[in-house]
């Protein structure tokens, strides 16, 4: 399956909730689906008031996470499995390896404006990992890891822009981030609490042990 290089907007409509997928600007006036919530399409609020079947809940829940992480289902459906065979809760471990990735811990820390941006900066080089250039969006961080940008990355414009937008963000407690240095450390696994975004990670369980 290719990668979706639609309007990602769409696909916050798609699922009839905000995914913030462009980051700072879905909190601002200027989110396309806070002025067009209806789903795509002429019959968009038409089709949002359907009856879904449980089959239908457990499928959009796991297509709204995939998308939230920017996975695509291959990728995806391995993590469940990895999270299926661990002794824990099977939908916690799961959310929890999501959220271990690198990519999503640069958006996280504040280095990236949006989870696809992370993606693009970590693959281009701009990442070290205890003082190790990391260039693989899934590499698992682990505790007490240290998470920083390249010094020859920080004064580029690119880096100076997000470290601006991001300069009031705050980072979930797992994390400590100085924004102004560009580095932050790992202080524990996320939890289940960490997660703010409103995710049934039960339907995705109950999709995948069907």
């Amino acid at each position: 399956m290719s990668r979706y290089t639609g309007s990602v907007c769409k696909l916050c409509r798609t699922e009839g909730e905000k995914l913030y997928l462009k980051g700072a600007r879905c909190y601002s006036d200027k989110c396309a689906y806070e002025r067009k919530p209806s789903s795509p399409g002429e019959q968009g609020q038409s089709r949002r008031r359907r009856k879904v079947s449980e089959y239908g809940l457990q499928l959009r829940e796991k297509q709204k996470v995939r998308r939230i992480y920017g996975l695509q289902e291959n990728k995806f459906h391995r993590y469940f499995k990895e999270a299926e065979s661990d002794n824990g809760i099977t939908g916690e471990v799961f959310l929890q390896l999501l959220e271990s990735r690198l990519d999503n811990v640069v958006y996280r820390m504040g280095f990236a404006r949006s989870r696809n941006e992370a993606r693009q900066i970590v693959l281009h080089g701009h990442i070290l990992v205890n003082g190790k250039r990391v260039n693989i969006p899934s590499y698992q961080i682990s505790e007490d890891d240290q998470v920083a940008v390249k010094e020859a990355s920080k004064n580029k414009d690119t880096f100076e822009e997000i470290f601006e937008v991001n300069s009031n963000l705050t980072p979930p407690e797992w994390l400590t981030v100085n924004l102004e240095k560009g580095e932050g450390t790992v202080v524990s696994l996320p939890t289940r609490e960490d997660i703010e975004y409103p995710v049934e990670e039960h339907l995705i369980v109950e999709f995948y042990s069907r």
